[in-house]
């Protein structure tokens, strides 16, 4: 196959935990052709949608370690027609590159996107979350969002709940995540302030119900075509309350819950629906805090708390996709000569 990365930079790549580089190697150990490439770096030539693309070079020797591919793979640079490839992994990190997604959009009906362009503009905010209903609804925990601090002001005031999370719309990683207690609500005026904004750079905010156990961290639920593959638990630094790895948290070993497996089992069939086919569940006490659609992670700790290479699961997926397609595409051709050759 011929696989396409739009990712960040690779220069800012972590080798030990990234999730995409477990990706991009396991496309190289099977011999796929792989090139990585930027948003920044789509461009039209004439009338076609190209990427200024580093491609890993044919022949090289693919080392079996991770962080030793990475030191040692080689590239070479090239502009490439993006409807040529069988299958591109949008992997950049939030927030979304609308402009991206619409160079893209013109070679969505050649190539398989993972995930789907219309379901990255759906769900690439925490509101896709927030607007869940149907049997989804019941691991949805009390979610308001605005701008107005007036109404804001009022839920704090009119909840029975004695802690309340804030948090800013666009934001990921835990950044800006904090906890809101009755017993200071004086503060939550200059808060809000801070958080929204004025004019017309003001910023939506997010005030949720807080969960009972938020506290002890979070689940990572990795989910691909809506079936869970594998799971960690986040635990918050000291002091903190967020789990967020890259704000301080640590990961344990988590085996799946049977609460956890009903809440996956309500949310699939959406995700698959929306063209989400890789994504990553935040969960607290049973409740869905967050979607995670833009270069989910937890790939690399993962598999070292429980000794698999979820990586190959997710190619294997994106394999039987584009075979299916050629399968289909083939049988196609094979009817119409059939009926061409009817007409001699």
């Amino acid at each position: 196959m011929r696989i396409c990365f739009m990712m960040y930079p690779w220069e800012h790549v972590d080798p030990e935990h990234d999730s995409t580089l477990r990706l991009v190697h396991e496309c190289a150990l099977r011999g796929h052709t792989v090139a990585i490439a930027t948003p920044s770096g789509l461009t039209i030539r004439d009338s076609n949608v190209f990427g200024f693309c580093q491609v890993i070079t044919r022949g090289q020797r693919i080392n079996e370690k991770v962080p030793t591919f990475y030191s040692q793979v080689q590239f070479r640079k090239a502009l490439l027609p993006m409807a040529g490839f069988d299958c591109i992994f949008m992997r950049s990190n939030p927030p979304l590159d609308s402009l991206a997604l619409n160079f893209l959009d013109s070679v969505k009906g050649d190539t398989l996107i993972i995930n789907d362009l219309e379901g990255l503009r759906l769900a690439n905010n925490k509101l896709y979350t927030a607007s869940m209903g149907g049997a989804a609804s019941e691991f949805i925990p009390a979610t308001h969002v605005s701008k107005n601090k007036e109404y804001l002001q009022k839920v704090l005031e009119e909840s029975d709940q004695e802690k309340m999370i804030l948090k800013p719309l666009n934001g990921y990683g835990g950044h800006g995540v904090i906890v809101i207690e009755r017993n200071a609500k004086q503060n939550f005026s200059s808060l809000l302030d801070f958080y929204i904004g004025h004019g017309g750079n003001s910023n939506y905010v997010i005030l949720q119900d807080y969960i009972e156990g938020a506290e002890q961290g979070d689940k990572r639920i990795l989910m691909l075509n809506g079936e869970p593959i594998g799971a960690m638990h986040r635990i918050p630094a000291k002091g903190d309350i967020r789990s967020n790895v890259h704000a301080g948290g640590t990961v344990v070993k988590h085996n799946i819950t049977r609460e956890e497996r009903r809440l996956c089992a309500a949310i699939g069939p959406k995700l698959v629906r929306d063209g989400l086919y890789f994504t990553g569940l935040d969960v607290i006490g049973n409740k869905l805090v967050e979607v995670n659609v833009l270069s989910p992670g937890g790939i690399a700790r993962i598999n070292k708390l429980n000794r698999v290479r979820l990586q190959r699961q997710v190619i294997d997926f994106a394999e039987d996709i584009v075979q299916s397609k050629e399968r289909l595409a083939q049988r196609k051709t094979t009817f119409r000569r059939a009926i061409e050759d009817a007409q001699l």
